[in-house]
């Protein structure tokens, strides 16, 4: 495999920090991140089982021009040349994500240890080039028996992705210092069991509901298991949060910024952080479930004390109550995803987009920071993605991306922004190392730090990508 790098950086500054710039805190950490179903590709390699993933993008219709992750990024064979990659860029951590099919391929019983060897070989990689591996256990890769068995709204799901973050904990628990149980469990409810959008392609959200209790219910009890095995395991859970606003002061109006907070934010802060469910919330969906799966004890376990939060950020929600005879422009998100509140009204504002339609707000992780830090008791906090897509253009040897470069920098001085104000922020991880397997759009969305010629599997690192090196190396942000 080769990969591009160049010491020209059109149109970037050299990052300072200190009186001629924005200087991060010590300690701060610079990372990446990615995930196994994007990037990993060796779909059938040494005894890997298939994921919901595999069966979703074999149903027609279902991810843009049929593509799938069978290659991807063929980082299973590519690893050290990747992690090669992450040292020039100077990371002080990289957050990946295990294949829970190539683990344990029908999600329960035997380790597959061709797979789990994987891992130790990245972890040890990644050892050797002094720098921090952040382990997820679970983005979005459920094994397919498991869901023909029901799932994640089947209670029993939990129960193994507990069993399941023990036999990682075990194997990888003397070279990962930081664990995360989920990333963005909102997606795998509601994407994938509501709106049927995401894997496993499911419509139903009294199961959306189920899920959400038992992917938290999975979080706790994965924590307790790994906990059992070291008590002072730093390990916490990741979601994918928004700033919401609301269209006017009027009251019918801020009600529905209420109700969308509560089933994009609350449902998922709120049990983690405080052991229980926002009552207005389950008011809110009383038309859609009884909770009845809740059951003694579960609160407790949801809310198992965490080391850390990490927090994604992508855009704002701005949302109003319908208004009769309009017709709603269309949002990227079907309706259905909002349970007991689909009729309402998102709004557009007059800001840049990025290639997924979504609105460009860097003050909205400002806000987003401010209110865990205010509202839940206090833990680090670490912005585990924020990253954006972009029509790339390869000129040569070079992917001049200034519109993802400018990206960065605003969100990066809204961590800033954030820090100052008190916000325990210790970290930041630039979505996505490479280029990769965006889900439901399949190949044809590009987050990367660095291009990947799919065909060819030629890595160049993009300016955005050398630029974010600059800001490591300088640990700080040039002046505005």
């Amino acid at each position: 495999m080769t990969h591009t790098t160049s010491t020209a950086r059109p149109g970037a500054e050299p990052a300072a920090g200190g009186a001629a710039g924005v200087a991060f805190p010590p300690g701060f950490l610079w990372g990446a991140a990615t995930a196994a179903y994007q990037i990993e590709g060796a779909s059938a390699a040494d005894g890997r089982g298939a994921s919901i993933w595999d069966t979703f993008c074999r149903t027609p219709g279902r991810v843009k021009d049929g593509d799938t992750g069978d290659v991807a990024c063929d980082h299973y064979h590519r690893y050290r040349d990747d992690v090669a990659l992450m040292a020039e860029l100077g990371l002080d951590t990289y957050r990946f994500s295990v294949s829970w099919p190539r683990v344990q391929p029908g999600g329960r019983g035997p380790v597959n240890q061709a797979g789990l060897d994987f891992y130790k070989r990245l972890v040890d990689e990644l050892r050797s080039r002094d720098i921090e591996p952040w382990l997820t256990l679970y983005h979005w890769d459920l094994p397919q028996e498991l869901e023909d068995a029901g799932g994640w709204p089947a209670r029993d799901t939990a129960a193994r992705f507990a069993e399941y973050a023990a036999v990682v904990h075990d194997a990888l628990g003397d070279r990962v210092r930081y664990w995360t149980t989920l990333n963005e469990p909102w997606c795998s409810a509601f994407l994938g069991y509501a709106s049927g959008y995401h894997a496993p392609g499911r419509t139903d959200s009294a199961s959306a509901l189920a899920a959400t209790h038992h992917l938290l219910l999975g979080h706790g009890l994965a924590v307790q298991a790994m906990r059992a095995a070291n008590p002072s395991v730093e390990v916490g859970i990741t979601l994918n949060l928004y700033a919401t606003s609301s269209a006017s002061d009027s009251p019918t109006d801020l009600d529905y910024q209420r109700r969308i907070d509560g089933l994009a934010n609350r449902l998922f802060l709120d049990p983690v952080l405080l052991g229980r469910y926002p009552a207005d919330v389950v008011a809110d969906l009383a038309k859609v479930t009884d909770f009845g799966f809740v059951r003694d004890g579960d609160m407790a376990m949801v809310g198992s004390p965490l080391s850390l939060l990490g927090i994604n950020y992508y855009s704002r929600y701005t949302v109003g109550a319908p208004e009769p005879n309009v017709v709603a422009e269309p949002y990227w998100r079907p309706r259905s995803v909002w349970p007991g509140s689909e009729d309402v009204r998102f709004l557009s504002n007059d800001v840049p987009r990025t290639a997924m339609n979504w609105e460009i707000d860097p003050q909205g992780l400002t806000e987003t920071l401010r209110r865990v830090h205010q509202d839940y008791p206090e833990l680090p906090l670490y912005v585990t993605e924020n990253g954006a897509a972009f029509e790339d253009v390869v000129a040569g040897d070079e992917v001049d991306d200034q519109q993802r470069l400018a990206y960065f920098d605003a969100h990066l001085r809204a961590c800033h922004d954030a820090i100052e104000a008190g916000v325990p922020l210790k970290g930041y991880f630039a979505w996505s190392l490479l280029d990769n397997f965006e889900w439901a759009w399949g190949y044809s969305r590009r987050f990367g730090l660095t291009y990947v010629d799919y065909v060819t599997q030629r890595r160049i690192v993009k300016s955005s990508g050398r630029w974010y090196g600059d800001v490591i190396k300088r640990h700080g942000l040039p002046a505005e």
